[in-house]
């Protein structure tokens, strides 16, 4: 008989950063699984029990060998998830119920698209294994919910045969058909929409703005204050208080800067607006954006296509840009669906929650293929086959 052990960690470093990636498999990398990510999370003190992201992670042995790791936080609220459970929540409450604590699998503040069950065979029974001591571990710890969010569509498809709910969102990349440069990719698009693109890009810059990409050895505190100050004020007006703090930037810079991107833009000597994004092995994920002044389309030039320069610049096959925007669409940016899965102890209450994101699910695969139908590249673009362009093409970087 094969024997199965399950170890909680209160923290990522009880365990070595070299085991915990080692369950990342074959996969592209991710920049946002990996161990130094997480770490920067709990030792800046973004993520703790304090700001009610308890670190849970689940440690799985097979006879004694590891077989894989999964992300998991103990949550007392339903922020920073980007896949919201308030009404749920509030369903559970007025019933009589205790929603919180629940289980949370996920990158914490990261709307991105990734492995959530990690496995160092990319064995998907590997991975029914991780989930099974999950749903095992819930029933111990007696919360209400688990929560997978943000997962790839093979691991959701595994979760719902073990009795998650499959619920389903849409975000808005941008796919790199093999372009070797930024008006290559707009000879793609219609005439109106090439036009479009091009006045933002001239009106973005108009007033003297500059615009500089920071990677690796080149970011320094100086860089991280002046992002901080853009983030702060971007953040403070959108939700009152925001997630990451100081400490979190200078930890990714110290243990990462080459999975970073800082795109900033400079105007009489004085930086005034920048976006912070991660660099995967073939993904460029936008994460976030502030300003201290506003111009017209500068955040589009800035979040967008300056995005999709780099993108092209690297021989990277996407740019993911964050949650939410249908603004992106009239940029090339092209709706994708994204996966969450759902499990609910109590059985009733699991029922309505079923229901629910059943309709939704019919609701988001309507609202893609609507989307998708109206996009601006020509009628002649043959949408799949731009998303499955293998990217060959690599122009030497320069930051």
């Amino acid at each position: 008989m094969t024997e199965i052990t399950a170890k909680i960690l209160h923290q990522i470093d009880e365990i070595a950063a070299h085991e915990w990636d080692a369950c990342m498999g074959t996969r592209p990398y991710n920049p946002f699984l990996s161990h130094k990510f997480l770490h920067a999370l709990e030792k800046s003190d973004s993520v703790s029990a304090q700001t009610g992201w308890q670190p849970f992670h689940v440690s799985v042995e097979e006879d004694g060998k590891s077989i894989g790791v999964v992300p998991v936080y103990l949550k007392n609220h339903s922020q920073g998830e980007y896949v919201f459970d308030y009404g749920w929540a509030d369903a559970w409450h007025r019933a009589g119920g205790e929603y919180y604590p629940k289980m949370q699998i996920s990158v914490p503040f990261t709307p991105a698209t990734g492995a959530r069950l990690l496995t160092r065979s990319d064995d998907p029974e590997h991975e029914k294994v991780l989930l099974g001591a999950c749903m095992q571990i819930a029933e111990q710890v007696k919360v209400s919910s688990i929560h997978i969010t943000f997962m790839q569509q093979q691991q959701w498809e595994s979760a719902a045969s073990l009795g998650f709910l499959k619920r389903m969102d849409q975000q808005y990349h941008w796919h790199n058909g093999g372009y070797a440069s930024f008006d290559e990719f707009l000879a793609d698009l219609a005439s109106k929409k090439r036009k479009n693109i091009r006045r933002e890009r001239r009106d973005a810059l108009a007033e003297g703005i500059e615009i500089e990409w920071l990677t690796g050895d080149e970011l320094t505190e100086s860089h991280w204050d002046a992002f901080y100050h853009f983030y702060v004020d971007t953040g403070s007006r959108k939700w009152g208080q925001p997630y990451l703090n100081r400490q979190f930037f200078s930890e990714i810079n110290a243990t990462m800067p080459e999975d970073v991107l800082l795109i900033m833009a400079k105007r009489n000597g004085r930086y005034i607006a920048g976006a912070l994004n991660f660099i995967g092995a073939d993904t460029l994920f936008g994460r976030n954006w502030g300003c201290i002044e506003d111009h017209r389309f500068l955040h589009f030039e800035i979040c967008y296509y300056q995005a999709i320069d780099f993108a092209i610049a690297r021989g990277l096959k996407k740019v993911e840009a964050g949650a939410q925007g249908g603004h992106k669409v009239a940029r090339g940016y092209l709706p994708e669906a994204t996966y969450s899965a759902h499990w609910i102890a109590d059985p009733n209450f699991r029922d309505a929650v079923a229901r629910f994101v059943d309709d939704e699910r019919r609701y988001v695969e309507q609202d893609i293929a609507h989307v998708e139908a109206h996009t601006p590249f020509k009628a002649s673009t043959d949408l799949a086959q731009l998303r499955n362009v293998p990217v060959t093409q690599k122009v030497d970087f320069v930051g």
